[in-house]
């Protein structure tokens, strides 16, 4: 059993992502932002702490994952503002970053995006360009931060039902799809799987069982 704490709890891939966890028998922390949200984490197997990273300075943030052997880090604005897509998917997360460093939680896991890397060709203009740049940076801090770390990137995300299979991409051509719910059947997946420590997965919707498709 592990002690792991999912910070946007509420987020659909931390949703799927919670049960998985919870049914093997992981003591699962869920951090969300509103208390209404409580009744349903709690029904998911997972205790819920209602915080909100985004206010909260790295000290805060340490406290909150102390005691913790692993964070999930699974928030993120939502196709919000610029100016809030920078602040948690960029800045929140990094500061989740140096706190578990602080709090002595070496495992850290970020679901990111395939295409958030250098060259990534999008236009600063484009309603795209936050998202897909906080990305980008919160992943390389994540890179030089010390931690035992692995960064999830899917392609595009989608409502379609998991089939437990996915293909690894290592270049990013044509857009593709990954069920949301495989995406947490990854997270649940690397976490047991030390092999996948200090590793960019690059992956979609395909026909390689999970577990094969990620292992070192």
């Amino acid at each position: 059993m592990s002690r792991i704490l999912i910070i946007g709890g509420h987020g659909k891939v931390a949703l799927h992502l919670t049960p998985l966890l919870a049914g093997r028998g992981d003591e699962v922390t869920s951090v969300i932002r509103k208390p209404e949200q409580e009744q349903e984490i709690a029904g998911l197997g997972a205790r819920p702490v209602v915080a909100d990273v985004q206010s909260m300075d790295t000290g805060q943030i340490a406290e909150l994952l102390r005691g913790q052997d692993a964070v999930v880090w699974s928030a993120g604005a939502g196709g919000a503002s610029a100016v809030a897509t920078y602040a948690i998917d960029r800045d929140s997360a990094i500061r989740s970053m140096d706190a578990a460093k602080q709090a002595g939680v070496d495992r850290y896991v970020m679901v990111s995006y395939l295409r958030a890397r250098a060259g990534h060709g999008v236009a600063t203009d484009d309603p795209f360009y936050p998202y897909i740049e906080s990305k980008k940076a919160a992943d390389e801090h994540l890179r030089g931060s010390g931690l035992d770390y692995t960064i999830l990137a899917p392609d595009v995300l989608s409502l379609d039902e998991p089939t437990g299979r996915i293909d690894r991409v290592i270049v990013p051509a044509d857009r593709t799809t990954v069920p949301r719910a495989d995406v947490a059947a990854v997270a649940a997946a690397v976490l047991t799987d030390p092999t996948t420590i200090g590793r960019t997965i690059g992956f979609r919707a395909g026909d390689t069982p999970i577990a094969e498709a990620i292992h070192g």
